[in-house]
């Protein structure tokens, strides 16, 4: 939702100013996407099109719509601006990819970008008194419509306090990630990092580093404003 994130420059309350001045509300997009996206239930592709478009609406996941013909027998209603063409709920299918890349939650959007900057920001983390980071050698990861965020290698962290959880997410731009609790003295804290050990080719420079949750640890950030 880049475009019409609540601050992107078609959301509600957009962060930059425009001339003229966009719609009270936000701005309905729709663009041509040409690559191929595949649909694939009980290992049958029952789309598969290079026709699709991209329906960018404040408030509402980003999604695909596609020529009426190529839906096949899928649930699905009119996109908004496009005759002809129809979106279809992301769970009408069991498998989407896109260009051969598998799909989670809803589709990559081309204005959502990732960038990572190694450099010498500090970052000092704290939990139960214990300090597990305390280094100014960190990659500063900047992401559409996000906070910044800072990594740091692993060799630069109390490892020995911290064991693997069970809690895994999907991110679009930076691929599965893996969480950690910190366990000191017999406290459990959990989740309070995260990390990437295989992640999508816009972030490889954060694999295997490691982020810190500042709502479950003392966390101090130099970070950019």
């Amino acid at each position: 939702m880049s475009l019409t994130h609540v601050r992107g420059p078609l959301g509600t309350e957009p962060a930059g100013s425009s001339s003229p001045a966009l719609p009270d509300g936000g701005t309905t997009y729709v663009e041509p996407h040409p690559r191929r996206i595949r649909g694939v239930v009980d290992g049958v592709a029952v789309i598969d099109t290079e026709r699709a478009l991209l329906v960018h609406r404040p408030g509402r996941t980003l999604q695909y719509a596609f020529p009426a013909d190529a839906v096949a027998d899928l649930p699905s209603e009119p996109a908004p601006l496009s005759p002809g063409f129809v979106t279809v709920p992301w769970d009408a299918v069991d498998t989407w990819t896109e260009e051969g890349r598998e799909l989670v939650h809803y589709p990559p959007n081309p204005y959502h970008r990732v960038d990572c900057r190694p450099g010498d920001r500090r970052l000092r983390v704290e939990v139960a008194g214990e300090v597990l980071v305390d280094a100014d050698r960190t990659v500063a990861l900047f992401e559409t419509g996000l906070a910044p965020r800072l990594y740091v290698e692993p060799g630069l962290v109390r490892t020995d306090l911290l064991r693997r959880s069970s809690t895994s997410t999907y991110c679009n731009y930076k691929g599965w990630a893996t969480y950690w609790d910190a366990v000191v003295d017999g406290s459990i804290v959990a989740d309070v990092a995260w990390s990437y050990e295989e992640p999508l080719a816009e972030s490889t420079a954060i694999a295997g580093h490691l982020s810190f949750d500042a709502a479950r640890a003392a966390v101090v950030a130099e970070l950019p404003g």
